[in-house]
């Protein structure tokens, strides 16, 4: 067998411990003894972590090969570090812009997100849906579909005006799938807002009234209702667009709402010249809108759109499906996501007027 020369100098260790020379006491490599004939004889060799402890790095490549990893690895975790604390305070300044404005702005308080589910949709879903109810509004035109926003303990109801005007009977669905029947207690068909009271109801569970004037472009919220007789059907997106310019039909003349049978037409809106979903009549309001990409469908009207912290942010209103108004056509066109919400704003500074029953 060829062997080849070994690169290790005389005297090394010949075992296979590692080829860093034997760490010999410093004052030995320094104590030369002329008189004596050389060096003094070394130490005795004593294994243990302080033999190694205080030796500086020996020179040679594989030293310097083991300090770049090191050196990467720092640097990775300084990126890390910057990054996380950047996530940290984007989250932090979403939860806590919402939690600040609920005691100076939220008229009403209601049940809230938890701290372990705050900014998760399921989260949001399963502290709000108890506060959303699904409401069947009967009249001499037929039978339609909407939703409504539980704002009180005793059955306090908010809802669009077009789900129940004109409305002989008022039937509510609580999430939990008990009913009750309902009384309108005053309506402002100039913002599309209503509010109706149940009869015999308390210690329902209430949804927390937010800020919209804080929400912005790109916020991520839930949407919650009764699309097609879905009850406590929950979607998410974002919001779109601030202060879109929605005109509805002021009441149900030339309308059946939002009727969940027979191929009925859907609530008429118009949104930028257009009219969609069939025809508004002569009597019409328009507002502004939050516009938001989370999937609304018929029967989502009077629901609410939720922000991360659980707060109610807008009432859905209205939702772009031209298709619906082809003529001949019997189907329901479903989201393609443009939905619009009344802000909440608009109905705080509504809801003594809607309590006091004046827009009526």
């Amino acid at each position: 067998m060829h062997m080849t020369e070994s690169p290790r100098p005389s005297g090394a260790y010949t075992t296979d411990q590692d080829p860093t020379p034997y760490p010999y006491d410093t004052a030995y490599s320094t104590a030369y003894d002329g008189a004596a004939g050389g060096y003094p004889p070394p130490p005795p060799y004593a294994p243990g972590p302080s033999s190694y402890a205080s030796e500086p790095p020996a020179p040679g490549h594989r030293d310097r090969r083991a300090k770049r990893p090191v050196a990467l690895l720092a640097a990775v975790a300084l990126a890390a570090a910057v990054i996380g604390g950047g996530t940290a305070t984007l989250v932090g300044q979403l939860s806590d812009g919402g939690a600040s404005t609920t005691g100076s702005t939220g008229t009403v308080q209601g049940t809230t997100v938890s701290q372990s589910s705050k900014g998760t949709v399921s989260g949001v879903a399963e502290a709000v849906s108890p506060a959303i109810v699904e409401i069947g509004a009967a009249s001499s035109a037929g039978k339609s579909t909407g939703s409504g926003v539980v704002i009180t303990e005793d059955g306090e109801i908010v809802t669009n005006n077009h789900v129940i005007s004109g409305a002989q009977q008022i039937e509510v669905t609580l999430s939990t799938g008990k009913t009750y029947t309902a009384d309108v207690v005053g309506t402002d068909p100039d913002k599309d807002l209503a509010l109706i009271k149940l009869r015999g109801a308390s210690g329902l569970k209430t949804a927390s009234l937010g800020d919209s004037s804080q929400v912005k472009v790109g916020d991520q919220v839930v949407a919650i209702g009764s699309p097609e007789g879905l009850t406590g059907t929950v979607t998410s997106g974002i919001i779109s667009a601030l202060d879109r310019d929605v005109t509805v039909a002021k009441d149900d003349s030339g309308s059946s709402g939002e009727n969940q049978g027979g191929g009925g037409q859907q609530w008429p809106f118009e949104f930028g010249g257009q009219q969609f979903n069939g025809d508004t009549g002569e009597k019409t309001t328009t507002y502004k809108a939050l516009q938001t990409d989370a999937s609304l469908n018929p029967g989502n009207s009077g629901g609410a759109l939720i922000n991360m912290d659980g707060e109610i942010i807008g009432i859905n209103s209205a939702m772009y499906a031209p298709s619906s108004s082809a003529a001949g056509s019997g189907s329901t066109a479903g989201s393609v996501g443009l939905g619009f919400a009344i802000p909440v704003n608009t109905l705080k500074a509504d809801l003594d007027t809607l309590r006091a029953g004046d827009g009526s």
